[in-house]
């Protein structure tokens, strides 16, 4: 069995079909890739176009005046970035009159050049009041620029702060209302990845080839300390 979360979504056909002639069994989990389905076993994965929405609507619901957004991107081209990012190109594309990108780079994941791109914007002197961070240890990266320059961020403050993946010291941060959301990126995924290599070993195909996790989006305001405790990673 090989179990695959893939950092970029194109590319994978010859090594699956290597895999499938060697007789392993390929276990999608996490992310998707673009590929025929019939060469993997099963697919155990976030819909991360609908992180995307998720969080994108709820900020559309803080009805801002105005939206100058610090966009901050994963890994380019892994299906993180692409449903993350997409959601929010959409809407900045049919509402540009409201919403503004401020700036839009990769921090490939990376909390200090999070920090940079952010404290490059800071240096320009151009404005914001969002940061949207493709996952929390970017958006803490963020957080850090902002302390640097005191500038306010979380509930009731200056800069609104984003992030995903729901790490439970980054939900500790929405309750202490030092970030505004964050995204799930459901991890758990392991007892469906057993039940899966079960079927085969028994010879059976798995009752559900394609399984979508269930995924919440979290709000600083609305928050509890159970949250934290039962989704925080």
């Amino acid at each position: 069995y090989l179990l695959l979360s893939a950092a970029h979504t194109s590319g994978w056909d010859s090594v699956l079909k290597d895999a499938q002639d060697a007789g392993i069994n390929v276990i999608l989990f996490d992310r998707t890739i673009d590929a025929d389905p019939s060469l993997y076993a099963a697919s155990i994965v976030s819909d991360m176009d609908k992180e995307g929405h998720t969080a994108v609507d709820w900020l559309a619901s803080q009805n801002l005046d105005e939206y100058n957004v610090i966009h901050i991107q994963g890994v380019m081209g892994s299906a993180a970035q692409k449903g993350r990012s997409g959601a929010l190109d959409d809407k900045v594309a049919s509402d540009s009159a409201k919403w503004k990108i401020v700036t839009q780079q990769t921090a490939e994941w990376n909390a200090e050049k999070a920090q940079q791109i952010v404290q490059s914007v800071i240096d320009s002197g151009e404005k914001f009041n969002v940061i949207y961070a493709e996952n929390d240890d970017m958006a803490k990266g963020a957080v850090a620029a902002l302390d640097a320059a005191n500038i306010s961020h979380g509930v009731g403050k200056d800069v609104i702060v984003m992030g995903f993946d729901c790490n439970k010291w980054a939900l500790q941060e929405l309750l202490d209302q030092n970030w505004n959301y964050d995204g799930q990126c459901n991890p758990f995924q392991s007892e469906y990845i057993l039940k899966v290599i079960d079927e085969l070993q028994a010879g059976n195909e798995p009752a559900e080839k394609t399984i979508i996790m269930n995924e919440k989006g979290f709000d600083a305001t609305t928050i509890t300390a159970d949250d934290v405790e039962n989704y925080g990673i």
